[in-house]
């Protein structure tokens, strides 16, 4: 499982019985920077790691408490940072590939602990009518755990280890029954409890990518290392990987097993999600895959980048995200489009901040990624039919036919791909607001998918959307691989006799200076014809729009000066600008 990048640097002299027990006899410690000594005092683990890294090779590693984008496209790299409390990631400058090493440091690095852990889960056997009575599986890990500590006995210093270690991927020795109970010390017994829960709870060897925040996307090809994306080193390949098709098919069934999708020879394709939300595919077997079985983990934060920190990373400016606002809160019609990890629901999760705290809100989607902050929110799910069960399938289309008649201020369609997007014009026709995402690189190639099989609506409905937003991943000046808002479009017309559409671009992305023209400026049918009069603005005096918009972009540019970006605290900002009439 362990494919680390470096050979092994045995611990040099006689630090102790365990790395880390005694810090002033340790002769790798005093060398490290305060930094990583301060860590390492509270997390022995990464003095263990240390120990093994061959530092006279590599150099010492730089501890990063918080990782910034002052970082991202940092040449060969040679850092640590934490993950996530326990957990420590060393990313570490690779001469060979164009991928550079994610290394997870976890609680756990002496591989022989893991024939202690089946002797531990063999005492835990006796316990199985114990475990059986509780029910409710958050509880359970607390009882495995209260279990856990009635086995063994803690001991400072860990007097029962040997008094001289072969070095730490050594058996794991020195603990002995001492009335029943088996006795460790304290470094040991947290790593038995870390790895109980990673092996009971998380997903085994993949939790440290899982609890990384960092990480959006964790790839196993096959045999060989699992490669993940990173949100500031862009793609890595990482020390944990499979050597044989008999360890990576036995990994794969039991990953399907623990998320109740079981992957068989018959049907050896999953598609589901994760406890925490997180998108898994999984292909098992050579016989469709012929590298070996694998997946693929797509990653969602808990809380979506708001629309200002998508400003501040550049994918648009203060004017797009003033001009989409009003856009949305008017209730006109909106699409993200782009191609596969441009950032389409990374930006229309955002976008929900400008919608009415009021409003009444739907989500249809075949996997869970919509995040919304509104209270009346109602989210739809599609179901699959099951093997041997009475439920039937639930389509997309069926939700959002149910979704009609409900009544909702804005329906948000995750996804568009097949007749649902009929059914979504459809919606719009009657008045309802329709927010979704649609895999085309052009407002062009959007129309001649939306028209054409299997969606299948008529030309003369596509001009009821209104604005199409091109998201994609480009290569900045620098050299630099970025996400962009390359432009946002208003659909103006269908000419029938010509068999034409007529857009305009309001806003476009230059490639050599790396910023946004705002070409609708004076020249928006949407700002001018629609939403001048809706807001009261008679035809001579249409153009007072564009003074609002300005008036918008500086209230966000003000909000995120103040250092206000956080999703949530934005949505709270806005929801009471516009309840008190002072964003409008």
């Amino acid at each position: 499982m362990s494919l680390l990048p470096f050979e092994i640097k045995m611990c040099p002299g006689d630090c102790g019985r365990e790395c880390g027990d005694d810090l002033g006899r340790c002769p790798t410690f005093p060398g490290l920077s305060p930094e990583l000594q301060e860590t390492c005092k509270k997390n022995l683990h990464v003095l263990q790691y240390l120990h093994i890294f061959p530092m006279d090779e590599f150099g010492m590693p730089q501890f990063c408490p918080e990782l910034d984008r002052s970082l991202k496209g940092k040449k060969d790299p040679n850092l640590i940072y934490s993950a996530d409390g326990e957990v420590f990631v060393h990313i570490l400058m690779n001469a060979d590939d164009v991928r550079n090493h994610y290394i997870p440091i976890e609680p756990c690095l002496n591989e022989g602990q893991n024939a202690f852990l089946d002797g531990l889960e063999t005492r835990l056997a006796d316990y199985v009518e114990e475990l059986e009575m509780v029910v409710e599986a958050g509880k359970r890990m607390d009882t495995v755990m209260s279990i856990i500590d009635r086995i063994v006995l803690v001991k400072d210093k860990g007097a029962s280890a040997p008094k001289k270690s072969g070095g730490m991927f050594e058996q794991f020795r020195g603990n002995v029954a001492v009335k029943d109970k088996i006795t460790v010390n304290p470094f040991r017994y947290r790593s038995i409890r870390y790895l109980m829960r990673r092996k009971l709870e998380g997903l085994g060897v993949l939790q440290p990518m899982i609890d990384d925040p960092n990480i959006e996307d964790i790839s196993c090809s096959g045999l060989g290392n699992i490669f993940v994306e990173h949100r500031m080193f862009g793609g890595l390949k990482s020390s944990i990987g499979f050597e044989s098709h008999h360890d990576l098919d036995k990994f794969v069934i039991q990953l399907a097993e623990s998320i109740r999708h079981p992957v068989t020879f018959r049907e050896p394709c999953v598609d589901a999600t994760l406890p925490d939300g997180s998108r898994i595919n999984i292909v098992y077997g050579t016989d469709v895959s012929k590298r070996g079985s694998n997946f693929t983990i797509r990653k969602f934060s808990d809380t979506p980048l708001s629309i200002l920190e998508l400003v501040g990373f550049g994918a648009l400016n203060y004017e797009m995200a003033a001009y989409l606002s009003i856009i949305i809160q008017e209730g006109m019609n909106l699409w993200v489009s782009g191609e596969t990890a441009s950032g389409k629901t990374t930006l229309m999760n955002a976008l929900t901040t400008f919608v009415s705290p009021e409003a009444k809100i739907v989500s249809i989607e075949d996997t869970p990624e919509v995040q919304v902050p509104h209270h009346n929110w109602i989210r739809g799910c599609t179901r699959g039919s099951a093997k041997n069960s009475e439920s039937s399938e639930v389509s997309m289309f069926d939700l959002l036919k149910a979704a009609l008649r409900q009544r909702p201020n804005l329906i948000i369609v995750g996804e568009i791909r097949g007749e649902e997007g009929a059914i979504a014009f459809q919606a719009m026709q009657t008045g309802h607001a329709c927010m979704s995402t649609f895999h085309a690189a052009s407002v062009t190639k959007l129309i001649q998918r939306v028209s054409g099989h299997p969606i299948n609506v008529p030309k003369t409905y596509v001009d009821n959307l209104n604005v199409v937003a091109i998201a994609q991943q480009v290569r900045l000046p620098n050299g630099k691989p970025a996400r962009r808002l390359t432009s946002i479009n208003e659909i103006v017309s269908y000419d029938s006799v010509s068999d034409s559409f007529s857009f305009i671009e309001v806003f476009t992305w230059d490639p050599v200076t790396d910023t946004f023209h705002f070409r609708g400026f004076q020249n928006s049918y949407l700002l001018e014809y629609k939403l001048a009069p809706r807001r009261g603005l008679p035809h001579e005096r249409r153009r007072e729009i564009y003074k609002i918009l300005k008036q918008r972009a500086e209230s966000l540019r003000k909000v995120h000066e103040q250092g206000k970006t956080d999703f949530y605290e934005l949505y709270g900002i806005l929801s009471k600008a516009i309840r008190d009439g002072k964003f409008k």
